[in-house]
């Protein structure tokens, strides 16, 4: 969409030059969403994830990988706003310091090629399911399941929309 291009936003190969550039010991994290609706949850999950390093990768589902993901769920097709929308909005939030949209069904190739030393995904995700943990921790990396903020979900929000119609 014209006009919602932000520096945060980039392809993975202009990732990868910044990253080239990175100091030694460098600690970066990476996590990985739809991020449809930003709600609260999602505010305080990308602060405390990103306070795990020195910079915060996050790996954004395209829209095509939303439908393919979340296309089963009820209420309206998803996603409700298109990639450009969510990456410029995600852009906004000091915690995101790099956005790199994607669009397989798992981050697993994105998590091989950036090699973060730190892996977070919200408590609803056993450690053990976390798509990328073993190259993480192959690299001598942490993989990490973060408690999520009570009452907050996508889902849920849509849900609550519909019903109010």
């Amino acid at each position: 969409m014209a006009g919602l291009s932000h520096p945060k936003i980039m392809t993975l190969p202009e990732f990868l030059k910044k990253q080239a550039a990175f100091p030694p010991g460098f600690r970066l994290v990476f996590t990985n969403g739809c991020y449809d609706i930003l709600h609260p949850g999602h505010v305080d999950l990308l602060a405390r994830a990103r306070a795990e390093g020195d910079a915060l990768v996050l790996g954004l589902n395209s829209d095509a990988s939303v439908r393919r993901i979340k296309g089963c769920l009820p209420g309206p097709p998803r996603p409700v706003n298109s990639e450009a929308e969510r990456a410029f909005v995600l852009a906004g939030l000091s915690s995101v310091d790099f956005i790199v949209p994607f669009d397989e069904d798992t981050p697993l190739a994105l998590i091989t090629a950036i090699r973060p030393q730190v892996l977070v995904k919200g408590g609803d995700w056993d450690v053990a399911r976390i798509v990328g943990r073993e190259v993480v921790e192959a690299g001598g990396g942490r993989v990490l399941s973060l408690p999520l903020l009570p009452g907050y979900s996508t889902t849920g929000l849509i849900e609550r929309l519909t019903r109010q119609g």
